[in-house]
């Protein structure tokens, strides 16, 4: 990744072969990258990754991967399938995983502006959504208000996978550009108080000579 620009993680898909809500979730970063970002995409199918037990959490190379690259993002991109009016088992292993951040100085996600996809065969997406929003808060993250429920995805998605309503493709590019825009305003802040606490500091120190 490159540290001069703002970094967006992509976080979500399914176990499937053919995606909804990975398909979304690239284009939603196609956006993150139009504004200007660096994106990854943290595939839960590729990555494979093993069931979260706390009593044997030393992480593979797979949790590694996801737990350093969301602890080092500007901005995450969550999406998952709805399956049983709630996320997916393999998004909220991976969001388990994070547990580990608990440790890190700051902790969790903290500060870290995320941003919601669902992909719903129904009309209820925003029951993901729900769920992912009460994980966000637990992690110390900030859920950006603008969230993409895609509901009745079959009319939705092409079967290979490709978005076929120009109006959800415009949505999920929008979210893209909508992580990159507030991810910066909360780094510029954190720069801002980065320099006040330099100044204070500085004043301190003449002061006390």
């Amino acid at each position: 990744m490159n540290p001069a620009k703002t970094t967006i993680i992509g976080l979500g898909g399914s176990l499937a072969h053919v995606s909804k809500s990975r398909a979304a979730l690239q284009r939603a970063l196609e956006g993150s990258a139009a504004a200007g970002a660096e994106t990854k995409l943290l595939d839960l199918r590729e990555l494979d990754l093993p069931l979260y037990n706390p009593d044997d959490d030393k992480p593979v190379a797979a949790a590694s991967e996801l737990i350093e690259s969301c602890y080092l993002a500007d901005g995450l991109i969550w999406s998952s399938p709805l399956y049983q009016g709630t996320i997916s088992g393999a998004l909220k292993n991976a969001l388990d995983w994070l547990h580990l951040l608990g440790s890190r100085d700051p902790r969790y996600l903290h500060d870290k502006v995320i941003g919601l996809i669902s992909a719903a065969g129904g009309t209820q997406g925003l029951q993901a959504i729900n769920t992912m929003e009460f994980a966000v808060r637990a992690l110390r993250g900030w859920a950006v208000p603008y969230v993409v429920p895609v509901a009745s995805a079959a009319r939705v998605f092409e079967p290979s996978g490709r978005i076929k309503d120009e109006s959800v493709e415009a949505q999920l590019a929008t979210l893209g550009g909508e992580i990159v825009r507030v991810a910066e305003m909360f780094a510029t802040d954190r720069s801002v108080h980065r320099q006040n606490e330099c100044a204070r500091a500085g004043e301190a120190v003449a002061a006390a000579g």
